[in-house]
């Protein structure tokens, strides 16, 4: 049996893993924000690499079945990058800021890079959400 038979269960567990990824970032940003000392702590760091884990995963076993490639196809070079951008600015708004304002500053923009990252996904346009505004 071919993974293509498989293709909505794949992408599921790949949206499935996007909600919870996207929950846990927010939770733990809002936190971080809250200056809730805690927000590093072992359990959601692991708990937060086994999700992204599942996520990047079943999004590599996706672009197979579907037989779309980064950098071949516009909309998936899009998300990566965006990934790459939201990853950065997430560990900024988690430890790396010095400052709360740049901690709030990178959490925001973290959250909105997934918002696109999603909307790029849904529309397989790179534009994402951008392309409504013809």
């Amino acid at each position: 049996m071919s993974l293509a038979a498989h293709y909505l269960q794949l992408r599921d567990a790949h949206v499935a893993a996007v909600i919870a990824s996207g929950s846990l970032f927010c939770a733990r940003g809002a936190l971080a924000l809250a200056r809730w000392r805690h927000v590093m702590h072992p359990v959601l760091r692991y708990g937060s690499m086994a999700i992204d884990t599942v996520l990047l995963a079943a999004g590599i076993t996706l672009m197979f079945v579907i037989h779309q490639y980064p950098f071949a196809d516009g909309w998936l070079t899009a998300k990566l990058v965006l990934l790459v951008v939201y990853i950065a600015f997430g560990t900024f708004a988690l430890k790396r800021a010095r400052t709360q304002g740049q901690r709030a500053t990178c959490y925001l923009l973290a959250l909105a890079t997934f918002a696109y990252i999603i909307s790029v996904a849904i529309a397989h346009d790179p534009r994402g959400i951008f392309m409504l505004a013809r």
